[in-house]
């Protein structure tokens, strides 16, 4: 209670203290496009890959923690403030978020102005939208200029913070009416542009960051804020953002609401330009016009309300303990869709470049959601099962963007195939539908090299008998599953990832966790293989479960708990034979 509370009735969690130990975020966006956003406004935004499309810039493990994100700042005076607190900091007379399902909303009020700010991205729409509301509560007429503010990411968020010397030359905007456009790349080698607008008319703007903020200040005190005008500047290079000045007036009691968006486009090749250098704005004056009143917005976000009340409303339970049902109806759902969009791929903690979704997380996050929309988890079992080979391994990611495995990484993760048994049968299980094992999927994105789903999941499963060490127990790979002991992997140059130093050839470490896993969806292999009238596969697959069932009780049990490995010099790992392998 000392930071907030649960509202059951709404599906929210209610910050009132915005000190939080930590940025408490939610994650907004269902489908393609999709916002993290803090308790005080940091964050950023992408269009389905976080690292080969980000909208806007975010600085991870920056001081102080949780600096950048989509911000609004009131100049109202001598007072200037923020709705979410953050980065002016100023303190508030009344300060609360409200993270809710895909959405969160943000009130704030100083001198007797009040303003909430709710964010969301509507369903199926490549856009944010910022619902900002003003109320005058006082006895006067206020005189107030609203500045609102992001910072353009050039598109490939890890060559937008390494590539300096090229990227200050290339940052490029048109600025039409409210909207600021951004196009960096677009005249050379991209098919889309990004957008912020507002519904009304604007009294400035600015895109070149260091003349927004000034050179020697932070983003707590721009000097375009400070000095309350605009500067309309045009970035050429450089660091490109976007802001909007708005001056508006307020009778006593008088309220106004304006209407941002952050949006994405893209375009065909032959239909990129309006004329010379001027790019095609129509795709983004038809998103704008989709939601430029309140009427419209207010209607999406009911939409959206109620896409999560058909979701939540499939599964619920109704026990003595409050929170029980809490968590259960509620959150648990809603982070069960969150891992599911975003495979731990993009966080606070997850910069998004340097991995993909996770062939073995997407497996298991799609088991939690699966009851609630049964098709999208067909969908991604499919790309997952695209990126495996003939020999059943896999890239242990892939990029949401392209959907083919991330070389970078590569794969020889051996626990990652089974999981792709796991997620099929979880899949058939909850909705009876068996044709997806008759469908033809690509190997390593491949069509020439298609085979039946079923094939996949052959492959998963002989994978783990074709790579058994001299224990006949399944070979570790690279940092497996709940190991992360890299007992294959020895590499004496300290600026090489872990995840990507391979195996040492010869490797011999073994995996009591595999181990149990292949038993455990071994016997659901061998189960799917009889319910579809492959008896004799069953009859062979059964075999080598059994072998690995003996196998684990020979040489994975020591007379007191199980080992989790043997390294690759046969060592037992957590063995009670030694006190160092405790």
């Amino acid at each position: 209670m000392k930071y907030g509370y649960f509202d059951d009735e709404n599906r929210e969690y209610v910050i009132t203290n915005p000190k939080t130990p930590y940025p408490w975020i939610n994650y907004l966006g269902n489908e393609d496009f999709f916002s993290l956003t803090s308790n005080t406004g940091g964050g950023y935004t992408f269009y389905k890959d976080a690292k080969f499309r980000r909208l806007t810039r975010y600085r991870y493990n920056n001081i102080p923690v949780d600096n950048g994100g989509k911000y609004f700042y009131i100049k109202d005076g001598d007072a200037t403030w923020s709705p979410g607190w953050k980065p002016v900091k100023t303190e508030l007379d009344h300060y609360e978020c409200r993270h809710g399902m895909s959405y969160t909303k943000f009130k704030g009020s100083k001198n007797k102005l009040e303003v909430e700010v709710l964010q969301f991205i509507p369903l199926g729409f490549w856009g944010e939208i910022q619902k900002v509301s003003l109320k005058n509560a006082s006895s006067k007429t206020k005189n107030i200029k609203l500045f609102s503010f992001i910072e353009w990411c050039l598109w490939n968020a890890e060559d937008d913070m390494t590539n300096f010397q090229r990227n200050f030359s290339t940052g490029e905007v048109e600025v039409k009416d409210s909207v600021i456009y951004h196009k960096t790349e677009f005249k050379e080698r991209r098919n889309h542009y990004a957008f912020y607008s507002v519904n009304s008319p604007i009294d400035g703007f600015d895109t070149d960051r260091e003349i927004f903020v000034g050179l020697y200040n932070g983003l707590d005190t721009p000097e375009v804020v400070s000095e309350g005008k605009s500067k309309n500047s045009v970035a050429h290079g450089w660091s490109p953002i976007a802001s909007h000045c708005l001056e508006i007036e307020l009778k006593p009691g008088e309220d106004k609401e304006l209407i941002f968006m952050l949006g994405y486009v893209e375009v065909e090749k032959d239909n990129k330009w309006e004329s010379k250098s001027v790019i095609n704005k129509k795709p983004a004056k038809d998103m704008i016009s989709a939601y430029d009143t309140s009427e419209k917005v207010n209607k999406a976000l009911e939409e959206l309300r109620t896409y999560w009340d058909n979701l939540l409303g499939k599964i619920s339970i109704e026990s003595e303990d409050p929170r029980l049902d809490r968590m259960v109806n509620i959150w648990n759902q809603y982070q069960c869709m969150v891992t599911f969009n975003m495979s731990r791929s993009a966080s606070f903690f997850e910069s998004g470049i340097g991995r993909g979704m996770g062939f073995r997380d997407s497996n298991q996050d799609l088991i939690g959601f699966v009851h609630q929309i049964p098709e999208r988890a067909r969908e991604r079992i499919y790309d997952i099962a695209s990126t495996q080979f003939e020999d059943g391994s896999c890239y242990h990611q892939y990029q949401p963007l392209t959907k083919k495995g991330n070389a970078a990484v590569g794969g020889n993760f051996n626990d990652d195939p089974l999981w792709l048994i796991l997620s099929t049968t979880a899949y058939i299980k909850e909705t009876g539908d068996f044709s997806l094992l008759d469908e033809m999927v690509p190997f390593d994105n491949d069509a020439s090299r298609a085979k039946t789903h079923f094939e996949h999941l052959k492959a998963s499963f002989y994978h783990v008998v074709h790579n058994l060490g001299p224990h006949q127990l399944p070979l570790i790979g690279r940092a497996d599953w709940n190991d992360c002991l890299n007992l294959n992997c020895f590499s004496e140059d300290p600026n090489e990832s872990f995840q990507t130093t391979e195996n040492q050839k010869g490797g011999n470490a073994e995996s009591l966790m595999i181990a149990g896993l292949f038993v455990v969806y071994g016997k659901e292999y061998v189960k799917l293989c009889k319910r579809i009238g492959k008896e004799k596969e069953a009859t062979e697959a059964q075999v080598h479960v059994d072998a690995m069932v003996e196998a684990v009780k020979e040489h994975g049990w020591d007379g007191e708990w199980y080992l989790r490995a043997y390294d690759h010099f046969g060592k037992k790992i957590g063995s009670s034979e030694n006190e160092e392998g405790k």
